[in-house]
């Protein structure tokens, strides 16, 4: 059977000496959508992105990105797959500035010193691409807003040709408008055929640009859901408890079990 997920994870467990962070959890993102991934503080969320992100590698399961099995050692493995990671500190140099943070670790070079030119075009560039304005492109982060380092971070993983993006709490440290920019962003980035796997505990946020949610609690994956299937109350009930009283879909709750994996 054909699998046109871009990216699959089987049965990933992860433990950490006698605690068991992921067992058996599968989840799924597919080309130009954008997954939420939900739970309660210690569900899994964080063990299952950094997999992904070659942080951490898992005690057992399988991972499969567009087709083919892959064994994701490093961060820089996640990369060259396309897969790029925005963290919640976003894992920016403050005194550095725009353009350096862009190139920060992949620096362009010419025949002899850095080709700063060359980056300084290519930042106003991806900038362009995604309409986003800085006062300058030698501005230090440090005196740029949260949603504008934001958008220099999406900026960097776009050029880098990201085909994933694993944002973990984008909006957490922005106000209303910058949290809403950041969405319409994200709308955009769909349009442009990028996937992107939202970690947020805002369900008002998820909710008003997933097509999907996946939830996690205490290791497994318990639900794996269309946006229009269910509301946020159904959601809220399986992050706090692992299974719902109100009126879930049963296709929904099978996944709990391991007996049907047909959503995965």
């Amino acid at each position: 059977m054909p699998d046109n997920h871009l990216i699959r994870m089987v049965d990933v467990s992860m433990n950490f000496g006698a605690v068991r962070a992921l067992e058996n959890a599968n989840f799924t993102v597919d080309r130009g959508e954008i997954v939420g991934l939900v739970g309660d503080n210690g569900a899994g969320k964080s063990t299952l992105i950094k997999i992904l992100s070659g942080v951490n590698k898992p005690s057992s399961g399988e991972i499969y990105f567009d087709g083919r099995k892959v064994t994701i050692h490093s961060p820089e493995d996640a990369r060259k797959l396309g897969i790029e990671t925005i963290y919640q500190d976003l894992a920016i140099c403050e005194e550095l500035s725009v353009w350096r943070n862009v190139f920060l670790s992949r620096e362009i070079k010419g025949s002899v010193w850095l080709n700063k030119e060359k980056m300084k075009t290519e930042t106003t560039e991806a900038l362009k691409t995604l309409e986003i304005k800085v006062p300058s492109l030698e501005q230090k982060m440090k005196f740029l807003s949260g949603g504008q380092r934001q958008t220099v971070a999406l900026a960097r993983s776009l050029y880098f040709n990201a085909k994933v993006l694993l944002m973990d709490e984008p909006t957490a440290a922005l106000g209303v408008a910058e949290s809403n920019a950041l969405l319409q962003m994200m709308l955009e980035l769909k349009k442009r055929d990028r996937a992107i796997v939202f970690i947020t505990h805002n369900l008002r946020h998820i909710f008003s640009v997933v097509d999907r949610l996946t939830v996690l609690y205490k290791g497994r994956t318990v639900a794996d859901v269309p946006k229009e299937n269910t509301t946020i109350e159904e959601i809220e009930a399986l992050i706090v408890t692992g299974n719902s009283s109100l009126n879930v879909p049963k296709t929904v709750l099978e996944a709990s079990d391991g007996t049907d994996k047909k959503h995965f």
